[in-house]
């Protein structure tokens, strides 16, 4: 939701879509943000990916952090973000492609997170954290 909330109409969020980056690699991020044009293909053209967003689960550490990573980054998608609820305090850590095609760390917090890529956007990990913590309650119980 924070993706959307001041997504340019030439664009749109969508969540779990295939990624064609080339015969072999078809990732599914968590959430992407994509030109518009094409988002009724499946899979949909990794060029027209702004952002691919991962959040870490307790099976895909390694793979949404280094794996998935170099590969969008070869593709070209120039902001990746691993969100990772595992731990204490919910972080998010965004990464920027850098000149060799490889990404390299924007930023890395668990406070309020405020960017202007790929265009204005907020999240707020803190009330994500105490959110995510109900939930996790309440599925205890």
């Amino acid at each position: 939701m924070a993706l959307e909330a001041n997504c340019p109409p030439e664009y749109v969020v969508g969540i779990d879509l295939s990624m064609r980056v080339d015969r072999r690699n078809e990732p599914r991020p968590d959430v992407v943000a994509l030109r518009r044009e094409h988002v009724t293909r499946s899979p949909v053209p990794v060029r027209d990916a702004v952002i691919a967003v991962e959040v870490i689960s307790p099976d895909s550490t390694f793979q949404d952090m280094y794996d998935k990573a170099r590969v969008y980054g070869h593709a070209g998608v120039p902001t990746y973000w691993v969100v990772d609820p595992l731990h204490e305090r919910m972080t998010l850590t965004e990464f920027v492609l850098g000149p060799t095609g490889e990404y390299e760390p924007a930023a890395h917090t668990d406070d309020v997170f405020d960017t202007e890529r790929p265009w204005k956007v907020t999240v707020d990990l803190p009330a994500l954290t105490s959110r995510w913590a109900g939930l996790r309650d309440r599925a205890e119980r």
